[in-house]
Order: C-alpha cells, then structure tokens, then sequence
C-alpha cells in the first residue's frame, strides 16, 4: 500500500512542478518591423511610400471598368475608399527564378535545423501578432476593405490557432512513424519518415492576404521547407509588409535569410513559380486551378487546389431560431461574403421558414456597409474592382426568374471615387436551382433562402452543385445533424455550428469536386509538404538476416513454386490447422538436401 501512495505522491508532485512551470513565461525575442510607410496620415501617397517611389507613378483612380493593372507594376489601392497606396513590381519569368533559386540554396541549410529552432520562429511570430493585432488588421482592412472585427477574426485568430497546433503537435506528426510489419516481415522494423520537399510553391488569394501567407508558410518552414509565395495582384501592398514581419522573425533566429520569398506579379509571375519548386499550393478560382495543373504536369510536381465553393447551411425545424439567425447572418456577411468557406445556399425547414426569413431580415437590416476605418460600419467594401456588377447579375437573373428581395441593409457615407466597391448585405427568398445564384459561387453578401420538406430533399439539394467545399447543418437533435452532414459531398461539415472546422487546426481543410483536392492544414497538410518514405530495417541486426530460403535462390529449384504455395498458406491460411500443415510442408523441404543442385543436374541433362 505505501508503495502505491509513494506513487501518488510523485505524480501529484509532478503535477504542480508542470503547472508551476506553466506560470513562468518562456524567453521570447522581440522583433521590430518598420511601419513607417504603410500607417495611414491621411494623405493619398506618400513619396517613397511602401517600397517604391510612387513619383514615378501616376497617382490615379482608373475609370470603372478598366482594368487598374497593366504593365510591369501592379498598382495597389484602398477598396473602401480607392485611396492610392503605391506599387509593386510584376516579376518576370527570370526574376521568379532567380528567388527560387535562392530559396533552394537556403532550404539546403535550414532542412538541417531542429525543431527547437523552428519552435521559437514560431513564437517570436506569436508574440508579435498578439501584440500587433490592430496594426495588422488596420493594414489588411486598408488593402481588401473589411471590418477589423472581421481581420481579427479571419487573420488574426486562425493564424494564432495554427501557430498553437504547432508549437503543441507538430513535431510528433513529423516524426517518423513506425508501422506493423506483417506476418512475413516480423523480424523487420518498418517505419515512415517525413522529409522536405525542398521549395514550396504558394499562390494565394486577397481575401485574407495576412493568414493567406502565414497558414502554407508556417506549415512550410516547421517541416524543413522553404517557400516561395505569389501574393494576388489585389492585396499586394499589405502582402508585402507582412512579408516583413517573417523576414525579422527568421532574422531573430539566426535562419538563413532568403529561406521565404514573397512575390508580386500577374499570371506571367505564377506561371514561372508552377515551373520551379517541388510543390504547389493554390488558392483561387477552379479555372486558374486547371491552368496550374496543366502547368505542373510539365514537371510532375504534386499540387493541392482550394477552388472555392458554395456550402450549404442547412437549418431543421426543430432548432433555437433566435441562435442560428445570429449565425447565419455571420456566416454570409463575414468579410462582406468574400469567404471561401461563406455560406452561400441556405434551406430552411418549411415549417419555419418565414419565422427564420422574419428573423434574418430583421438583423440583416440593421446592418450598415461602409469605410471601416472611417466610422463603426459592421460590414466592409468589396475586395475586388467590379464585382459589384457580378452580383447585380446574379441577382437580376434570380428576380427575372421569380426570385424576391426580401431585405437589404444600409450603405455609410461613401466617397464617389469608392461607390461601386460596395454592395448592401441582401436577403432574396423564392429561389431555386435554376437560377445562377444557386450554382456559381458569389463571394459576396447576398443571403438566397428556400424551402425544403425532408432530410432527403435537403441532402439532394445540398449535393446539387458542381462545388464541393464545406457544410453547416443545424438541428435540435445532433444526430440528426450529423447524419445529414454526413451524406453531403463535401470535405468539411460543421454539426450546429458554421466554419468551426477551420478553427480545429488539427483538422485538413479542402473539398471536392470543382473545390478542389488535396489538403492544408491539419496532420494532413503538414505532411503534405513533406517526403513521405517508406523505411524498412532489420529488427535485430545483425543476428536475424533476410536469407533466400533454397528452394527459389537461383537456380530455382523444382519445388520452388511449390515451395511458395506452402509458404503462403502458413502465413496466410484461414485455418489454424492448414496453417500449421502448411509450416510442416515449409520446414521439410528447407531440410531437403541440395534442391538446387539436383534442379540443376537435371536441366543440363
């Protein structure tokens, strides 16, 4: 008895000592970052601002409907206000080489690092995002034109949350992996080990340019990697100052200084990446996803495609309405509709549709777009020029075929120059699959409500669609939830709750169908930058060896098939008796003398 107490007082111990350690704050070096020209002073320019002399520059708005990219730069403006930011340059092809090449040289070296090392990267880049949370958000609000509340959450949390899967479980997933052997490899070890790629290739979106860059470069960088990321023509200006923040970490930690490389350009840019790394990661539209994969197959190198998608949230009759509307309008107006995984497709129980409708309506109305950074506005511009007309004409062919705007909210005050970046959050009912709304993907904050009567109807509407990324379905019973959930074509689903999926880092994110394949995020995509190798050794070397048993070493022997037969069926055999007749037959023809030569002797005859 007192041997067990002994026990018990060593863990309880043990116990307090580790939360005792818990309370002391690790030794993490601060970085600075100059901000000096990306803080607004309330001036449209600055001279030198950002990275390039914008004297050199026109400073201009273009007209609507031209494009604002042309040449060997690419212009960066404020969305909500069409405020002038500066340039960047449009790489060429031989450019994009030339930091490939870089990037190579250094991963050679930090492929060495331990994971000790990698961990404090990781931290030092913690500790500045928990410290520099407004100055990131106000920078990708500045350059994409969402909300800061929308930034902390889009940018800010997940990029901590992933930080933290890693610090917690990255290395375990990484280390090698030992397997079960099987019946005839018993007095072997066999393993998987997870090596770098060597460069990984990242093409991003503008939605969320700050986790954009971060989430494939953290998952780069901790397996040994080294990244090259093409950052979206429409978020370059805030792509570029994070890019900083990397640099000064990577710098802190004494790692080779052209280990990550971001680069701006158009598609002439992403063509030359696609040809020099070992790996591509996209994020974007399902026909630049196509184009990808027709340029990695030139090199055979793997890709992983997040084309976007068009998720269903599916609401029962027996839920708390007053909780799920709070979600849906959420889920839809999140970074004003510009979420790949946004809700797009809401079915709603008949019996409970107007009750859900009245609700949503009432939120959705009280909603005001405008400048985030100018006022206390709860939704943000539009991202990109001209896709405002793409939403009216979503909307236009949905009202020509019988469809009902049922709610809008309000739009702020509104430069002239930034009026067409905005579009009011919309609540259209009366719609069905035959309209454009129900089938392309919007990315916008335009909620299409219908009806369904069953579980089954709701799952066949669901999977009616040529997208495959996400789900929410939401049911006062969650096996119900559940069981719906699991029968719609997707690559995620959340149970009574709405892109919970995406904050569990532990968990791969990707789709199917025109969605896309491959996973990021998760053990999954961690290992999907890696080498994965199939290791077999001897398990008590040197004193059990793999032989070839006589009767097939060369020459084989006449009984050397049947020698295999028996070989099988003891290893194999479904009964224990067979197995154990069969072992019989193996061991009296091992014992046989001479096999070979016989077989042998024989031939020449």
């Amino acid at each position: 008895m007192a041997f067990w107490w002994s026990l018990l007082v060593l863990a309880f111990a043990y116990g307090i000592c580790r939360f005792l350690l818990m309370l002391i704050p690790p030794k993490v070096p601060s970085i600075d970052v100059d901000t000096s020209d990306v803080l607004d002073d309330g001036n449209q320019a600055q001279e030198n601002s950002f990275i390039y002399d914008l004297s050199l520059v026109p400073i201009q708005v273009p007209p609507r409907g031209a494009s604002q990219q042309s040449g060997k730069i690419v212009q960066c403006y404020e969305p909500a206000t069409m405020k002038y930011l500066g340039y960047v340059p449009a790489l060429t092809h031989d450019e994009v080489k030339d930091r490939v090449a870089k990037v190579r040289k250094a991963q050679k070296m930090w492929a060495k690092s331990s994971f000790k090392q990698r961990r404090l990267f990781l931290r030092i880049l913690l500790k500045y995002i928990i410290k520099h949370q407004a100055l990131i958000c106000e920078i990708s609000s500045r350059d994409t034109g969402k909300t800061m509340v929308d930034a902390s959450l889009g940018e800010i949390m997940t990029t901590c949350e992933k930080i933290n899967w890693l610090l917690s479980e990255g290395e375990q997933w990484l280390k090698p992996e030992y397997r079960s052997s099987g019946r005839s490899m018993l007095h072997k070890r066999a393993k998987v080990e997870f090596h770098p790629l060597g460069v990984i290739g990242a093409i991003v979106s503008w939605n969320y340019p700050f986790h954009n860059i971060f989430n494939p470069m953290l998952a780069a960088i901790f397996s040994g990697n080294g990244i090259v990321i093409k950052i979206s023509e429409h978020a370059s200006w805030s792509g570029c100052f994070y890019f900083r923040i990397i640099q000064s970490a990577l710098a802190a930690i004494g790692a080779p200084e052209d280990l990550v490389e971001v680069i701006t350009g158009f598609a002439e840019t992403g063509e030359a990446l696609v040809s020099s790394v070992d790996k591509v990661i996209f994020v974007g539209s399902p026909g630049v996803g196509k184009m990808i994969m027709k340029n990695a197959a030139n090199t055979l190198i793997p890709v992983t495609l997040e084309l976007g998608g068009k998720d269903a949230f599916i609401v029962c009759e027996d839920v708390d309405l007053d909780h799920v509307a709070q979600i849906a309008v959420r889920a839809v107006l999140q970074s004003s509709g510009q979420n790949c995984a946004g809700a797009e497709r809401f079915y709603v129980h008949r019996e409970i549709y107007s009750s859900f409708v009245s609700k949503v309506t009432k939120i959705v109305k009280s909603v005001t777009a405008g400048p985030p950074l100018a006022g206390k506005y709860d939704m943000g511009a539009l991202c990109m020029h001209e896709h405002s007309e793409k939403l009216e004409g979503l909307i236009n062919d949905a009202l020509d075929k019988g469809a009902e705007i049922v709610a809008r909210g309000s739009l702020g005050h509104i430069g002239e120059d930034a009026v067409d970046q905005y579009f009011p959050p919309t609540v259209i009912v009366n719609v069905n699959h035959s309209m454009r709304l129900m089938q392309e993907e919007a990315f916008g904050p335009i909620m299409p409500i219908m009806k369904f009567s069953s579980d089954e109807e709701v799952v066949r509407l669901a999977n009616d669609s040529k997208y495959g990324l996400g789900c929410a379905v939401f049911s006062g019973s969650q096996g119900r939830a559940r069981e719906i959930a699991s029968q719609i074509h997707t690559g995620v689903a959340a149970v009574n709750d709405f892109a919970a999926t995406y904050m569990c880092q532990s968990l791969p994110f990707g789709g199917v169908k025109h969605s896309g394949f491959g996973r990021f995020g998760g053990v999954e995509g961690l290992r999907a930058c890696c080498l994965v190798k199939a290791v077999v050794e001897d398990r008590w070397w040197p004193f059990v060896k793999t032989k070839i048993p006589k009767p097939i070493q060369y020459p084989v022997a006449e009984n050397g098939f049947e020698f295999q037969e028996s070989l099988v069926e003891a290893l194999y055999g479904l009964g224990i008796w067979d197995r154990l007749r069969a072992l019989v037959n193996v061991l009296k023809m091992l014992t046989e003398q001479n096999p070979g030569g016989n077989s042998s002797k024989k031939r020449n005859d």
